[in-house]
């Protein structure tokens, strides 16, 4: 692998929020990890895509020659659904595993996690949603030891204590939590996502933007989540333009890697309505996450602006965002929305990826149900939320309002 191009500091190591190992081939440390954790035989949960890249057989090389076995599950879909949960643990229980290594975007990640929970336990996996108190039904004793390392800068899944599933039956997407689901050591190794394709980068870019600019504007006192959220909009901002255009640059990637952590860490205060309808259109139409959350950002800060005018106007200083004698900061910060999506190809409606409005009261009603409307800055109605995405749909801003 390339060496660093990385401003200082080169490496790092963070214990916010959890032990985290930060910089170019810090991978080459996962054998030292596992032994210092007691795994022998880790199960590596990845996807399908990745399971046959270079970097995950040199992986799997260098943990064969520290004498530790590990095996891959890769049946993880794009959005991991309840199946792929139970296969994983199936696979996990029949090799014997002692941990997981989740490597790989959110779907990986959220999976390997998932995965890790249900290893030990006699209920359903949706015993465990996030409602209530569920997670104390969990067995903690036999919760399983997970190692993360995101090969995308999106999702921020490796320092989440959640996973987000897909429940087949009710075309739903769910939310499982428990608060030891956090993996213990995350890997954040700038080379491994050197390879990730341009609209990728954009997509999972953007959805740490979006992760970041809900936790900000979502009701509430957490100004520990809001600074947090701010430096990682400034680090998007600064440096997904590069990272698109240029892949192999590490400093780039680094960064990004840095700001989807910080995106997810910043998240636990809330998320809001961008969320709370990405979460039914991906389980729905099987859409990438982060596509689903760039389209739909600005009709969702369109319908919002009576709440979160002045935290915008605070937020253009920190993004140095300037408007014209004609603008308000909230139009400036639209238009700069607009056009940094533009800049990487984001479509302007969600028709443009073959959604129609015809689910509109479905989806109005499934997003209104969603955990993440929690955090919307205004109460939105079911009706509402169909009248927002009808509105994403024609890509039409001014119903939105």
């Amino acid at each position: 692998m390339n060496q660093s191009t990385l401003t200082s500091p080169e490496n790092a190591n963070w214990n916010y929020p959890t032990h985290i190992l930060f910089g170019v081939n810090r991978v080459n440390e996962l054998s030292a990890i596992c032994h210092n954790k007691h795994m022998k035989n880790p199960l590596m949960v990845t996807d399908f895509g990745l399971a046959n890249f270079e970097f995950i057989k040199a992986i799997k090389t260098d943990l064969k020659q520290s004498k530790i076995n590990c095996a891959i599950f890769c049946e993880v879909k794009a959005n991991p659904n309840s199946l792929n949960i139970s296969q994983g643990v199936i696979a996990y229980n029949a090799g014997g595993h002692d941990g997981v290594i989740a490597i790989g975007g959110g779907s990986a990640l959220d999976a390997g996690k998932a995965i890790a929970l249900m290893v030990g336990q006699s209920h359903s996996i949706w015993d465990f949603e996030d409602v209530g108190d569920n997670w104390l039904k969990v067995n903690e004793r036999n919760m399983a030891q997970v190692i993360a390392i995101p090969t995308t800068a999106g999702t921020g899944s490796e320092v989440g204590r959640a996973s987000v599933i897909v429940d087949e039956e009710q075309h739903l997407k769910k939310i499982i939590f428990h608060p030891k689901m956090l993996p213990a050591t995350v890997i954040l190794d700038p080379a491994l996502s050197q390879d990730l394709p341009a609209h990728l980068t954009a997509a999972t870019g953007l959805d740490a933007f979006v992760h970041s600019l809900e936790a900000y504007c979502a009701p509430g006192y957490h100004p520990m989540a809001e600074g947090i959220a701010i430096q990682a909009m400034i680090l998007i901002k600064t440096w997904l333009p590069i990272a698109f255009e240029n892949g192999s640059n590490l400093e780039a990637r680094g960064h990004m890697l840095t700001a989807s952590c910080m995106g997810a860490t910043a998240f636990q205060k809330g998320l809001g309505g961008v969320h709370a309808l990405a979460h039914p259109l991906g389980a729905i139409f099987d859409k990438h996450h982060g596509l689903l959350n760039a389209i739909v950002l600005p009709y969702v800060l369109m319908k919002n602006r009576p709440a979160i005018e002045e935290k915008i106007n605070e937020l253009c200083v920190f993004l140095s965002i300037n408007k014209t004698p004609k603008q308000t900061a909230f139009e400036a910060f639209m238009a700069w929305v607009m056009s940094f999506r533009a800049a990487f190809g984001i479509p302007n409606s969600l028709q443009e990826i073959g959604i129609a409005e015809k689910d509109a009261k479905r989806i109005g009603e499934m997003a209104f149900a969603d955990p993440s409307a929690q955090g919307n800055p205004l109460p939105l109605s079911p009706q509402e939320y169909g009248e927002i995405f009808v509105s994403a749909v024609k890509g039409d801003l001014h119903f939105a309002q």
